[in-house]
């Protein structure tokens, strides 16, 4: 009776796929989390093996990053003015279009480290369009009644999409190449598109007045001078972004260096992360639409920090993996709030340029990534780990005692 409670359609943590096209669009981002930990995995790898250098990761990661910030404000213009489904079909084919460039590149024999990184560019440009427009979409679908439990299965998919690359990735790589690899995404990202095209409709709060996108554009700053809580929350996701999820960055060195493993056990290492963040999300889902959403944030903020300052004295593998499991459970705890957070903010004709400002607040990753990875060439991994840890915890906590508007977020 208690699994059947536990796994039902009417079951309070799957509140969200009652919704047909949401579980299209829920396979879908399964299978673009798959070709993303794929991806991840991969290109880390493959900028330590042609440059040994843990800064050259640092600037491919800060490169891959660069886009969101860019493209945050008109992709969320861009946003509010298509057809969600249609365009969101069009980017993945582009994703999937850059993932063969990059396999044929290495199956040619080019290892150039530049073209590498230029190609990672361009797969950021297209991942900072879909995680808008899917967001946006995943909205459209549920309502606001069911955000945050829609967005946090939607991210639970990109995690347990994320466990598979990264086993995959891990596994390919060792037994065929980095060429196979990007081979493998490529396909991946088809299959995203099929999915996708199971999607009939805009969706129950889809926008019914759009306007231009220059409108749009502009309308944006405005809407940024007078929302100080979309703002607010704005300035929060770009530290946690800086001094939080940079630590991806470092893993590659982390665990060649301290932990002393090869491809295949930094895929397994990448896994458990996304596994750790799964488990974060199912808590979100089974809260629906709690309230209480300001003071949750800042205390998986808090844990984020401090689980950072664990690392450097995390120096077994299963210390490592146990801490791992941790930061990552918090992280995706308070990225998805934020997102829920900055949707509820605005009016329903300006959620693409809410989502949009998630996406450019996250694209501030590159100060951190070519932060973490200077540190981490001078002192080390650890070290790098502790300073990023320490800087997020004091500033999660600053600012949940200085801005009690933002604490009594519901």
């Amino acid at each position: 009776m208690a699994i059947r409670s536990f796994l039902g359609p009417h079951a309070s943590w799957a509140a969200s796929f009652q919704y047909r096209d949401f579980r299209f669009l829920w396979g879908a981002t399964l299978l673009h989390s798959l070709a993303m930990g794929m991806e991840q995995v991969a290109l880390g790898w493959l900028v330590l093996q042609l440059t040994d250098s843990p800064f050259m990761v640092g600037v491919s990661a800060a490169a891959r990053m660069a886009p969101f910030f860019f493209l945050g404000i008109l992709s969320g213009a861009i946003t509010d003015r298509v057809d969600r489904r249609i365009f969101l079909r069009i980017v993945t084919v582009g994703g999937s279009v850059i993932a063969f460039l990059m396999a044929a590149m290495l199956l040619s024999g080019i290892e150039e480290v530049w073209y590498v990184i230029g190609l990672a560019v361009a797969t950021g440009c297209m991942w900072a369009f879909v995680m808008t427009i899917r967001n946006s979409y995943t909205f459209d679908i549920v309502g606001p009644t069911n955000a945050l439990n829609g967005l946090s299965l939607n991210a639970m998919g990109q995690r347990i999409g994320g466990v598979i690359g990264s086993l995959a990735a891990g596994v390919i790589i060792s037994l065929a190449g980095m060429g196979a690899q990007y081979v493998a995404i490529g396909a991946v990202n088809i299959a995203a598109v099929i999915f996708l095209l199971g999607a009939r409709d805009v969706g129950q709060a889809a926008p019914r007045e759009r306007e231009s996108v220059l409108t749009n554009f502009v309308g944006y700053f405005q809407l940024l001078r007078e929302n100080r809580i979309l703002m607010t929350l704005m300035l929060l996701t770009g530290a946690t972004e800086i001094f939080g999820f940079t630590h991806q960055s470092v893993l590659p060195v982390y665990a060649r260096d301290v932990l002393g493993v090869s491809a295949l056990g930094f895929g397994i290492i990448t896994a458990v992360r996304q596994g750790g963040g799964a488990v974060g999300l199912l808590i979100l889902a089974f809260m629906g639409n709690t309230r209480g959403k300001g003071r949750i944030m800042f205390a998986t903020a808090t844990g984020f920090g401090l689980g950072q300052v664990a690392f450097f004295w995390s120096k077994s593998l299963v210390a490592f993996i146990l801490v791992l499991g941790f930061i990552n459970a918090c992280g995706s705890m308070v990225d998805t709030l934020y997102k829920t957070l900055m949707q509820l903010s605005v009016t329903n004709e300006q959620r693409g340029r809410a989502t949009g400002s998630w996406v450019l607040s996250i694209g501030v990753a590159p100060i951190g990534h070519l932060g973490v990875g200077a540190i981490a060439g001078s002192l080390g991994a650890p070290a790098a780990l502790l300073f990023n840890g320490s800087v997020l915890t004091a500033v999660s906590i600053a600012a949940a005692l200085g801005l009690p508007r933002m604490r009594r977020l519901q």
